[in-house]
């Protein structure tokens, strides 16, 4: 165990929830504290919950002092799904936030989840070495958020640590986005591929994801970048094949043309703009068709073994749920 205590800002999400565990079950560090302004997806044993806001700036004594190691996974992320303004107030100003507590606080490591969204969408593979060419507020708030961790990293180079992960889209046990609504939508047989089924989808487990985070720490680089995202080659089909394969839901086979998905979405925003709430739009339709084709490149170099491929993982995440008598993947 290291003698060092672990700050997680964003922990009461997604990722943070799996990550306080892991955590815990590997008895990484001597005290867990997640900070975060919402409640959490589960409740881990043992971790200190604390409310903060890193919009705001954090006070040195918001833990104890000691040793720490910070997580920071705070973020404004749902695209669309927000104004421009609010992407950067959070996580740019967040950044800064965190990393003048890490300053102030001595922190020698800092772990920070950034996203493939920094890369653009792209029909080509993109590994860490291709360019950064962010099209939405999203992704230019995640790059510059990146940035300002590295300039972290920099001010002392010989004795910092920092490790930026750019995870594609992450599913597992209250994932509340992508893939449970996928599983919802299979279920009661009214999913249709969008434009084509052949759209390259970058996925990967969120068990894995937290895993590869303190594997990639234990190789003691200075700045460690890389992406992650299951190693095969996913499209639309292959996730659908597995969910069905796992829990017997019925093959989709309709594809519907995106000329006519439009012309629906257009349709859609003209009733929001008369008060009916809807989350369907032209912006939302085409990035389902969009590939997000992103290569974890680094995490084969260093060696990094995933503990589940597509199926098996869907098949871990199907029985975390039922055990936990949970609604979003039975």
């Amino acid at each position: 165990m290291s003698t060092a205590d672990a700050a997680v800002f964003g922990g009461a999400g997604f990722i943070g929830s799996h990550l306080l565990r892991h955590l815990s079950e590997q008895g990484t560090h001597q005290a867990l504290y997640s900070i975060d302004i919402a409640e959490p997806r589960f409740r881990v044993p043992g971790v200190v919950y604390i409310t903060h806001d890193v919009r705001s700036s954090v006070p040195p004594n918001l833990v104890p002092p000691g040793d720490l190691d910070i997580f920071n996974l705070a973020a404004v992320h749902t695209t669309p799904g927000h104004e421009d303004w609010e992407y950067y107030w959070t996580n740019v100003l967040g950044a800064v936030n965190v990393c003048e507590f890490a300053a102030i606080r001595g922190t020698r490591r800092i772990f920070f989840t950034s996203s493939i969204a920094v890369y653009g969408p792209s029909e080509e593979p993109k590994d860490e070495d291709s360019a950064l060419e962010p099209v939405s507020a999203y992704g230019r708030s995640k790059f510059q958020a990146e940035r300002i961790h590295v300039l972290w990293q920099q001010e002392d180079a010989e004795s910092r640590q920092l490790i930026v992960a750019r995870p594609a889209v992450i599913y597992g046990f209250t994932e509340r986005g992508n893939f449970t609504r996928l599983a919802k939508l299979l279920a009661g047989r009214r999913f249709f591929y969008p434009g084509r089924s052949d759209t390259v989808k970058a996925c990967g487990y969120v068990k894995d994801l937290v895993g590869s985070l303190l594997y990639v720490s234990d190789l003691r680089r200075g700045v460690a970048i890389y992406n992650f995202a299951q190693p095969q080659r996913t499209t639309s089909k292959d996730i659908c094949e597995a969910f069905c394969s796992t829990a017997g839901y019925t093959r989709p086979s309709i594809v519907v043309p995106i000329s006519l998905m439009m012309i629906a979405a257009w349709a859609f925003e003209l009733i929001g703009k008369l008060g009916w709430r809807t989350d369907i739009n032209r912006e939302r339709v085409m990035k389902l068709m969009n590939s997000t084709n992103i290569v974890a490149k680094r995490l084969r170099e260093w060696g990094y073994s995933y503990k589940f491929d597509l199926p098996a993982s869907l098949a871990d995440w199907k029985a975390e749920s039922s055990s936990a008598g949970a609604s979003d993947f039975t």
